[in-house]
């Protein structure tokens, strides 16, 4: 809807406001009405007729100094035989302007074009809200005061926006594959969504090794959805999954993305992440997973984009590959990093390498402090279960 609707407005305050107003029209109408046969298109209606009016009414002087435009020169970038031609792509660009600091251009973009709160976006970055509000405002008056184009960028532009595009479109699938807060492991909307834009960036430039491993890396990680969650709602670890239940058809189409990608050229990050994607959807069982493989393309990757996050998973794959008591050596050098020291996963894994080593007090310590930096409730009956588990 926002994406559809600040082609109209041209700028990005108007066009949420119009999106709010069709929210507001629903709940007043619907209530009474009943809900129509298509809701996202009477939305869509109802927020597009709303920026029209809005439009009609602004001052001339004001529109031709504040709005978004296009470029009347160069013709937008268009493949309509591949069906490219979607706001939400001409938004994600014009978030992702090089103008723009990346991290503003991946937080703008998540916040905009997924509808993510300035909560989500702040914990996907690791940061303070009241930090990425400031940033997310920011860059909102520098697009309409630079007067930043509304379009997908010509060839010749594109290299220079793909990796914040790619960045934007991988953070989107991992706030969906799990969702920071509420009753649901899953967010399936973010998770599709990012499955689509990927897709679509793909048509755009087929020839890309980065950009078609992330499509890999989608593709495999959400193969294995339905396995995640048991028949009661419960959180089930990659270890104890049904691997018969993984979805086949992503993993073959993510299996022979990765192949392409590794044989065309240098791995960059999405590459590397999707060959480790690839090495856990080709192992038949847990206890069959190359460990030593996985540990080397996580080192590799350290290399090209080193991460605290990258480390702490890391630092997971050394205590299957050399035992956990290596792992949690690794775990601990992380303890230090700030960025790390709100983050749930930390002391989850650190409580995972005790346990197996029968430290079972300090491991129960350890999943007690992830579950109170944990909101999601499905990650927090898993987490509850394995403290009870102890403790019994």
């Amino acid at each position: 809807m926002l994406a559809t609707t600040v082609r109209i407005t041209r700028d990005l305050d108007a066009a949420e406001e119009c999106v709010q107003d069709a929210y507001s029209r629903a709940l007043a109408t619907w209530a009474e009405q009943g809900i129509p046969a298509n809701p996202g298109a009477w939305l869509t209606t109802v927020a597009r007729r709303r920026a029209i009016d809005l439009g009609r009414r602004r001052d001339v002087a004001l529109r031709s100094q504040r709005l978004l435009v296009t470029d009347e020169i160069a013709e937008p970038l268009r493949e309509t035989s591949s069906g490219i031609e979607d706001d939400r792509l001409r938004l994600i660009f014009t978030c992702c302007h090089p103008s723009l600091a990346t991290d503003t251009q991946v937080s703008l973009a998540l916040r905009l074009l997924c509808g993510l709160s300035t909560t989500e976006v702040a914990r996907a970055f690791l940061v303070k809200e009241a930090a990425m509000a400031a940033r997310i405002t920011r860059a909102k008056k520098k697009i309409m005061v630079a007067r930043i184009p509304y379009r997908v960028p010509e060839r010749p532009e594109l290299r220079q926006r793909i990796d914040a595009v790619l960045t934007v479109i991988h953070l989107v699938h991992t706030t969906g594959h799990t969702s920071p807060v509420g009753d649901r492991l899953t967010r399936v909307d973010l998770v599709e969504r990012s499955l689509d834009l990927a897709r679509m960036l793909r048509g755009l430039i087929p020839n890309d090794n980065e950009v078609a491993s992330l499509l890999a890396l989608i593709l495999l990680t959400d193969s294995r959805r339905v396995a995640r969650v048991g028949d009661e709602g419960q959180f089930i670890a990659l270890a104890d999954q049904d691997r018969s239940r993984w979805h086949q058809d992503s993993i073959d189409e993510g299996l022979a993305l990765v192949s392409e990608s590794v044989r065309s050229g240098r791995a960059g990050r999405f590459t590397l992440m999707a060959a480790i994607a690839a090495v856990h959807a080709s192992s038949p069982r847990w206890d069959e997973t190359d460990w030593a493989e996985i540990v080397g393309l996580y080192d590799r990757l350290m290399e090209v984009w080193p991460s605290p996050v990258v480390a702490l998973n890391r630092a997971a794959a050394v205590s299957f590959a050399s035992g956990p008591l290596e792992g949690l050596g690794a775990l601990d050098e992380l303890s230090s990093e700030p960025q790390l020291s709100a983050y749930p996963y930390l002391a989850a894994a650190r409580g995972d390498c005790l346990r197996r080593l029968g430290r079972m007090r300090e491991s129960r310590e350890m999943y007690e402090e992830a579950l109170l930096l944990t909101e999601n409730a499905v990650e927090r009956r898993f987490l509850q279960s394995r403290i009870d588990e102890i403790k019994g």
